[in-house]
């Protein structure tokens, strides 16, 4: 039997036991990935009504707009969603640095010999 929810046209995440998808968000203009995060169904929808991101903080245990404080909001361009329906990809437009540190992704460090080296 096919399943609908990898073959079919309607939007039907498939949340985790917490309620949460997990989000990867990449710069439109670079395919840089900028950060990775969690939704819940409130996030998802705040996200495509709004066309700003919006996430699920696990550590504030409430809805998170990125930027909401630091003004480096992530201006959403396309969403996409994987074959299983259980990850989503934002093409994003950044007003800033998208990592809470300043850097422009959170992902700025690389692994060499067991050990965290930082970009640039």
């Amino acid at each position: 039997m096919t399943d609908l929810r990898e073959t079919g046209t309607e939007l039907d995440p498939k949340y985790d036991a917490a309620g949460l998808i997990t989000a990867v968000a990449t710069d439109s203009a670079t395919g840089e990935v900028l950060m990775v995060a969690h939704m819940n169904a409130e996030a998802l929808a705040t996200t495509l009504d709004s066309g700003e991101a919006t996430f699920w903080s696990r550590s504030r245990g409430r809805l998170w707009k990125k930027g909401e404080t630091s003004g480096h909001v992530l201006r959403v361009v396309e969403v996409r969603i994987d074959c299983d329906q259980d990850a989503v990809w934002l093409r994003v437009e950044p007003a800033g640095p998208a990592c809470h540190t300043g850097a422009r992704s959170c992902f700025y460090r690389r692994i060499e010999g067991g050990r965290l080296v930082a970009d640039g």
